[in-house]
């Protein structure tokens, strides 16, 4: 697959994970909302600095958005190790609970 995809799918994956909208993000980084778009969608090359800022903005690591030294991105892989860098900064009260929450669900897929 084109790096440039699979650059666009994750910069598309932390963006939603951020909760911030294409607007939003053009905005901060000082860009048209069209070129937030063509990034994600793989169709136009994101510079070092562009890089560097939405790792910033999307509180994430370059690497990972540049997807340095991996030969295929996987969607669902990728979806998790998003949740569980997000899941290090629950306080533990909060992590507890989401804890007991998925274990709920487990339960009701279980039982179904």
């Amino acid at each position: 697959m084109n790096k440039s995809v699979d650059i666009g799918k994750r910069l598309r994956l932390a963006r939603e994970q951020a909760g911030l909208s294409q607007s939003q993000v053009a905005k901060l980084l000082g860009v048209h909302r069209p070129t937030i778009s063509e990034m994600e969608a793989g169709r136009r090359k994101v510079t070092a600095e562009e890089l560097s800022e939405l790792a910033r903005i999307y509180d994430v690591r370059m690497g990972w958005l540049a997807v340095a030294d991996e030969v295929n991105v996987d969607e669902r892989k990728d979806r998790i190790e998003f949740a569980a860098r997000q899941l290090s900064k629950m306080s533990d009260e909060d992590l507890d609970k989401l804890l007991n929450l998925l274990s709920t669900l487990r339960q009701e897929d279980d039982e179904s």
